[in-house]
Order: structure tokens, then C-alpha cells, then sequence
């Protein structure tokens, strides 16, 4: 063995000393007292003449970098004058962009212990950084002698036995001063979820990383990187120093990755992004989201050309072909995918303008919303779906918890931070009324803070919210506001940019149409459906069309930058001041700012969508012509007039007003302020309420705070002018 290393470091050093501009400042880093070697093998692989490197590297890793350690440090002794090293230091080789040893997270098997792997996801954990003890001496107890041990993996092993002249002593006491400690993190990847990947009733893989050195704290939760290491095996008992188990778990290992790079995907330059990938179809499929081959740049400037300013009607055609019409709602989920531009305040504290778009759509059931929901998942560059009725604040946020191993505590992330910079589609938005506030935060300001177990963090959830809901009842009641058929607060609702209702009407040539299309999708016989011919050829075939789409959506994202232009500004400025004017409510206020700042977020990404740098005035024409629906489907009532009072809080406001004055005068008359529901009743009918239902009626006035409920019969009225001229009575 000790011959075989020396004469492969032989091979190395003659190499290097050939290619030696490898070795630039750029290449090798210094980070306090740890030099690294950042080694891109794709152009390794291309100047190397040793020919079994590779085959080396892939089964005996450990021996391939150590030797390649010594022979970089070989050669900059040589020719670097300025180069000086500690005795015990090394260089840190950090091998990364290797497609071959790319693997899915389900392949990592036993076969793989002890080899070489990349494997792609998404931080789901990270522990905090902390220092790992390598090598300590030791004092024997007995004779004063003094030994060093050193500590291969981390796993304390004093000295087991004193052989010095004898001794025989069992016990050393530490010397703590003589510890040689590394910095030492560990995070938790999970696979990343796509579409044509995912496993019915399967849990997402994760694998433990150990990061160490200069590679720890590059990633936060959220985030997506490529760890390239060694797979190693663990038992949790015996591998810590707990001596033999007496569990019957003796024998269970566990895989996780000594880490040598991470890579992540926020840092990768957009240079290196362009090269040529590999050939091989496997490691092709797992390459970063945000990396375009020539083929997706090709794909992206045909599409471009070919359909010219029709290129919105096609990607919106293409999300979820199998549910018919709805355009408008398709068209507010393509222009969220799109998004708009991130900005900041030009003051000091540097305050972002967030520029992602939320959307919710709300209606009656079997409309097809779920189906829209994972259609735009799928089709988002970083989508992940989440179901209302099975998710918990922490599943949505951040979750704080304890490592039984360390007794550390880190944070987990959730749905909102995991979709960082990407749509986080979330189902049955109804039934998840005690998650409503975890949201306020991270839809405005996009981030999530917590404050748990003595950790002060805020992480980023830069995520564009796509939401579906039920009505209250099953259907949806134009008598009631959005806030009543939701039971949501006004803060929340007013958060998103775009509100759709879809009302299931009988329609003879609609309900035909939709017919048509649902027999020709079981038929297969798609010239019967009523789509045009024109849009079926690509859609249809979504296993082709799904990553092209995905690829465009990511260029447009990360490479297209709107600037708004003057005509399209005063588009826009004019219909929210005309907005302004209808909105006389005195007791509401609908349109605020916020909605001028969702004209521009949606213009934005219109203009995102044909990939142009100016925002035109066609794009503010089509974005007001969307916001115009939007805002009469919020605001108009069961006889279709568009009132801006129905913003949020109650219906009927007018028929509540009266009602009120009416039960205040009856307060006064009676000297009370206490009714029971049959006095309510008699008093609605004797003033002739006009409302649907005076249950529900009631029950708003409650909600409202206008009525107090004192019993299950027995209302209180706290604006009444004789509970005002009564402060000391009791309200009990």
C-alpha cells in the first residue's frame, strides 16, 4: 500500500509540475490557518494524462486526495516562494462539477460505502458550527507519563492502557491545552421533488453531511446544493464511545457523507453554468435548475422567435391542458411563476419591495383548483405542494429542534423557506385558519422570524403564495364578502394581488364544451376536444414540455430584469386613481397602495414573459384587464353591482348600520343592554332586515364586535349609548 501511494504521488507531482497554472491564487485559498484546493474535474478531466485517475479517485477516494494534498503541496514549496506551512497542516483538496458520480438519493446503497458520490437537495437542517477535537495528549495517572492520541473521525478514544516501564494504569487525565480541534457542522439534505420523479406513499430521502474546515457554513436552510463526498458508516451507540450496545440495534449502521465541496447553487456563477454538460442522461437530469445547456438556450431563443408576442397565450395553454377554460386563472398563476423584480428602498436601511405575486383562488368545489394547483408545482423551476388540512404552523415556517446526539438545537425548514425563490402552492387554504398568522410575515416581508428556545433568526421565504379554498358551506354566497365566505382576515386576504372566484353555473354551451374535452381525454381522441388545434400538439405531451418549460421560466427569472417605462406608468397610475375615486366607503379602504404595487409586480412579470427589459403598454392593457376581474369578482354583491365597501369585515353594511341604530334605540327605551335572540328576531322583523339568513347575520355582528355573545341565547350590545352611560357596571 505504502508503495502504491508513493508512486501514484510521483505520477501527481510530474504531472502538476507540467501544470502548474492550476495551482493559481484563485484555485488555492487560505481561510486563517487552512489551505484548499478548489478542483473542477470536468477541466481536470481534459488535461489529465494519469489513466487511472478517475477509476482511483471513484473506489479509493481517501487515498486519491491524500496524495494529491502531498503533491500540491509538493510543488508550491517549490514554486511559490512564499509559501509557508505549519508542521501537521494540509491542504484540503475540494473536488466538485463531477457528473459521473452524480446519484439520486434513492441509489445510495450499501454498495456505495467508501466511494466517491454527488448527490443534489435541499437543506432541510443545519446544525450550528462547532469544534471538532482531532488530537489531545494525555497524563497517566500513575506514572505522569505523558502520550497523544488522535481521534480518527472524531471519536474520543483515550489511550486504553500505560506500557511505560510497566505501568499498566487504565487512567490518563486529559490535558485540555494540547486539543487540536477543526471546525465541524452538519446539515441534512432532502431529494429534490419533481414532478416525473415523485413516488406515491414514499417519504423524501434524506442523508446526513459532516462538513468540516473551510466548507462549513456555505448553506442555510433553503437552500440547494450539490455535496460531492465519501460515503461512511455510523453506529449511533458504539461509534461515540459508549462501548458495546446492549440493544438489538448492534448491528444497524447508517449511511451519511463525509463532505469534500458543497456547491451552492445562490453562489455558482452563470459563467461556469454554461458549460457543455456530460453526455450521460442520468447525471444531465440531476444538473442544477439554473444551469442552461445549449440545448434549453437554443430552445428558448426558437420559442422566442416562433411565437413572438403570442408566447403568453402558450405557456398559459400549456399549464394543466386537462382542465378546461379558466384562462384568467391560468393566466395569474403563469404571470406568479414569472414574478416580478425584487427591489429596495433608496434610504439607509435598504427595506425590500418584494416582488413576488400571490394569488388565491376561491370557489365552489370539483372546479379543477387542486389540479391547477400541482399543474403550476410542476411546472416551476422550485414548487412545492402543500395540503392546508395536513400542515402545522412549523411545517409551513420554521421549526426549532433538539439533536438527541449533541443536545443542540437547529432549525428545520418548512414549506415556505424551502420554496425560497420559487412557488409554494398550498391546498385547502380554508382548512388551516390557525396557520393564517404564521403567513402575515412571510407573504410581505419574505422572511420568517423566530424567536424559540433561545434562538433569534430570520430566514429568507422569498415565495410567491398560489392558495385554493373552499367557501364556508360548500358554496360559494355573493351575499357574503371573500373574508366571510372564508372566515379569513382582512390583513391576509389583502396580501394577495390576484383573487379568483369560480362560481360551477349552468352554462348549455360551457357545460358541452367541458363535456367534450373531459371524453376526448379518456377517449385519447384528441381532435373531438374544443381546445384549439393549434395549442395541442406541445401541451398535451407534458413529459415533453414540462422541463423545457420549467428552463424557461428559470432564464426569465434569473436573467430578465424589467424597467418600467413612462406610458405603462401612467397606465397604471391613472386606473388606480380612478380606482381611488369609487372607493367612498367611509368606514373601509379597499384600494390602498398595495395595490398599485401588485399593478406593477404583475407588470413586470408580463414583460418577464416575452423576455423583454421595458415594460410596454400593452403589458399594463393586459394587466389591468386581469386586475379589473380580479377585483370584480371581490367586490360585487349577489344582484352584481361592484361595491368597494365589501373589502373585507361584513356584507350588508348598510342593513347592519340600521339594525344597529335601531337596537340602540330599543337599549335606551328598555334601559338594557342584553337581548335574547328571540328579542333580535322580533326587533329584525318589526324594521323589515333585509338579509339572507339573520342567523349568519348575527353571528357577523358578533364577529364584528358590534354584538357580545353573554350566553347561548343571549347577546350584549357594546355600542349601545346606555352601556356608554354605564362605565361602572359590571360586564360579567
Amino acid at each position: 500500500m505504502f508503495c502504491l501511494r508513493f508512486s501514484y504521488c510521483h505520477e501527481l507531482i510530474t504531472f502538476l509540475n507540467l501544470e502548474v497554472e492550476i495551482l493559481t491564487n484563485k484555485q488555492v485559498k487560505c481561510d486563517g490557518a487552512v489551505y484548499s484546493l478548489s478542483l473542477d474535474l470536468s477541466k481536470f478531466r481534459k488535461v489529465c494524462d494519469i489513466g487511472n485517475f478517475f477509476a482511483i479517485l471513484d473506489n479509493k477516494p481517501r487515498i486519491t486526495l491524500t496524495c494529491m494534498s502531498a503533491a500540491v503541496h509538493k510543488i508550491m514549496l517549490v514554486h511559490w516562494e512564499n509559501y509557508r506551512m505549519e508542521d501537521g497542516m494540509k491542504i484540503n483538496i475540494r473536488p466538485y462539477n463531477y457528473p459521473e458520480s452524480i446519484i439520486a438519493l434513492k441509489n445510495l446503497k450499501a454498495a456505495y460505502i467508501d466511494k466517491l458520490v454527488s448527490v443534489r437537495g435541499t437543506v432541510i437542517k443545519v446544525s450550528t458550527v462547532k469544534p471538532l477535537v482531532m488530537q489531545m495528549s494525555f497524563d497517566c495517572a500513575k506514572c505522569k507519563t505523558s502520550m497523544t492520541s488522535v481521534f480518527p473521525d472524531g471519536k474520543f478514544s483515550p489511550p486504553p492502557i500505560c506500557n511505560f516501564h510497566g505501568c499498566k494504569s487504565k487512567t490518563f487525565i486529559p490535558i485540555r491545552s494540547s486539543a487540536q480541534a477543526i471546525d465541524f457542522q452538519k446539515i441534512r439534505i432532502q431529494e429534490l421533488l419533481k414532478s416525473e420523479d415523485h413516488e406515491e406513499g414514499r417519504v423524501p430521502r434524506t442523508v446526513e453531511c459532516e462538513l468540516t474546515n473551510d466548507i462549513v457554513d456555505v448553506c442555510v436552510p433553503g437552500d440547494v446544493v450539490t455535496v460531492t463526498g465519501i460515503i461512511k458508516v455510523i453506529n449511533n451507540y458504539m461509534d461515540i464511545g459508549g462501548g458495546k450496545s446492549k440493544g438489538k440495534n448492534q448491528g444497524f449502521y447508517y449511511l451519511y457523507i463525509e463532505a469534500v465541496s458543497v456547491k451552492n447553487s445562490k453562489s455558482q456563477s452563470t459563467a461556469e453554468d454554461l458549460q457543455d454538460p456530460s453526455s450521460n442522461p442520468q447525471s444531465r437530469e440531476m444538473v442544477d435548475l439554473f444551469s442552461f445547456s445549449p440545448r434549453d438556450l437554443e430552445f428558448i431563443v426558437k420559442f422566442s422567435e416562433e411565437y413572438g408576442t403570442d408566447k403568453f397565450r402558450q405557456i398559459l395553454q400549456s399549464i394543466c391542458p386537462s382542465i378546461y377554460g379558466h384562462e384568467l386563472v391560468k393566466a395569474g398563476i403563469t404571470l406568479a411563476l414569472f414574478g416580478g423584480v425584487r427591489k429596495h428602498s433608496m434610504d439607509g436601511n435598504k427595506v425590500p419591495v418584494r416582488g413576488d405575486i400571490h394569488v388565491i383562488v376561491v370557489g365552489d368545489p370539483g372546479l379543477g383548483k387542486s389540479q391547477l394547483l400541482q399543474a403550476a408545482a410542476a411546472v416551476s423551476p422550485r414548487g412545492i405542494y402543500v395540503c392546508g388540512n395536513a400542515t402545522t404552523n412549523a411545517g409551513l415556517t420554521v421549526a426549532v429542534v433538539k439533536d438527541p446526539m449533541t443536545s443542540d438545537y437547529a432549525f428545520e425548514a418548512g414549506a415556505m423557506v424551502l420554496a425560497d425563490s420559487g412557488l409554494c402552492c398550498i391546498d385547502e387554504f380554508d382548512k388551516m385558519s390557525a396557520e393564517h398568522q404564521a403567513l402575515l410575515e412571510a407573504m410581505e416581508q419574505q422572511c420568517v422570524s423566530v424567536a424559540k428556545a433561545g434562538l433569534v433568526a430570520s430566514l429568507s421565504a422569498r415565495t410567491s403564495v398560489l392558495a385554493a379554498a373552499n367557501p364556508v358551506g360548500g358554496h360559494y354566497n355573493r351575499a357574503k364578502t371573500v373574508n366571510e365566505n372564508l372566515k379569513m382576515s382582512a390583513a391576509l386576504l389583502s396580501r394577495f394581488d390576484l383573487v379568483f372566484i369560480l362560481l360551477d353555473k349552468p352554462d348549455e354551451l360551457l357545460d358541452k364544451q367541458v363535456s367534450e374535452h373531459i371524453m376526448s381525454l379518456h377517449s385519447g381522441d384528441v381532435e373531438k376536444s374544443p381546445v384549439p388545434k393549434k395549442l395541442r400538439t406541445a401541451p398535451h405531451n407534458f413529459e415533453s414540455i414540462g422541463p423545457l418549460l420549467r428552463k424557461y421560466i428559470a432564464y426569465a427569472r434569473a436573467f430578465v430584469f424589467p424597467r418600467m417605462s413612462k406610458p405603462a406608468a401612467e397606465i397604471l397610475q391613472k386606473f388606480y386613481l380612478k380606482l381611488r375615486d369609487h372607493n367612498t366607503s367611509a368606514d373601509s379602504t379597499p384600494i390602498t397602495a398595495r395595490q398599485l404595487e401588485s399593478l406593477v409586480r404583475l407588470a413586470e412579470a408580463r414583460a418577464r414573459i416575452d423576455l423583454r427589459e421595458e415594460i410596454t403598454a400593452q403589458d399594463a392593457l393586459d394587466v389591468v384587464d386581469i386586475m379589473k376581474e380580479s377585483l370584480y369578482d371581490k367586490y360585487v354583491d349577489e344582484h352584481g353591482f361592484v361595491d368597494f365597501g365589501r373589502s373585507g369585515g361584513m356584507s350588508q353594511q348598510k342593513e347592519a348600520k340600521r339594525f344597529l341604530s335601531a337596537l340602540d334605540k330599543q337599549s335606551e327605551l328598555l334601559q338594557k343592554d342584553c337581548f335574547s335572540i328571540s328579542e333580535i328576531y322580533c326587533l329584525a322583523d318589526r324594521i323589515s332586515i333585509r338579509v339572507p339568513d339573520i342567523d349568519t347575520f348575527v353571528e357577523n355582528l358578533n364577529v364584528a364586535g358590534y354584538l357580545l355573545k353573554k350566553g347561548p341565547k343571549k347577546y350584549q350590545v357594546l355600542s349601545s349609548s346606555y352601556s356608554r352611560s354605564q362605565p361602572s357596571r359590571s360586564r360579567s
